[in-house]
């Protein structure tokens, strides 16, 4: 059971850009619509994914088995903590416009789904992961554990060609 709910890593940052254009897309349509069913769909995507990363992800699931090895069959990679940490960034913004939605009304939410739109398009079009980056300051003022740093340098040091380092 414990093996299901594991988070790849390395991850194909490639994969990583195609799932963050599908969030954008989702986002950018909640804030036409106002469709409150876009923020589950949102929510619950990012809950697979910090979860298991693309094993239940339908997004991560086209990405990794349909988009990535038809368009882009190379793979570029990158450790998978940080990844995962922007994933969890990303719950917590949607869960976050999903309870300001019920609460407070449609306007909070637009804006907290506005700001996780930003950082996806960071992520899926010039390749600037916030979250990454937010990992790497947490784990350079001591948050996150040495160990982490360790298992993102292991994987380096076995895919230094194909690595793409994160922020």
């Amino acid at each position: 059971m414990r093996k299901i709910f594991t988070f790849p890593n390395p991850v194909n940052e490639v994969a990583a850009r195609i799932v963050a254009t599908g969030v954008v897309i989702m986002a950018v349509a909640f804030l036409i619509t106002g469709w409150r069913w876009l923020l589950i769909v949102l929510a619950v995507g990012f809950l697979l994914r910090v979860a298991s990363g693309p094993r239940f992800s339908p997004l991560g699931q086209l990405a990794t088995k349909v988009v990535v090895p038809w368009l882009f069959p190379s793979p570029k990679l990158t450790p998978g903590p940080p990844k995962r940490f922007a994933q969890a960034v990303g719950l917590t913004f949607s869960v976050l416009a999903l309870v300001l939605f019920e609460a407070v009304g449609i306007g909070a939410a637009k804006i907290v789904i506005a700001c996780l739109a930003v950082a996806a398009s960071l992520e899926a079009f010039v390749g600037l992961c916030l979250g990454c980056q937010g990992f790497g300051f947490l784990m350079k003022i001591g948050i996150i554990p040495e160990s982490v740093c360790l298992e993102c340098a292991d994987i380096s040091q076995r895919y230094p060609d194909l690595l793409d380092t994160p922020g």
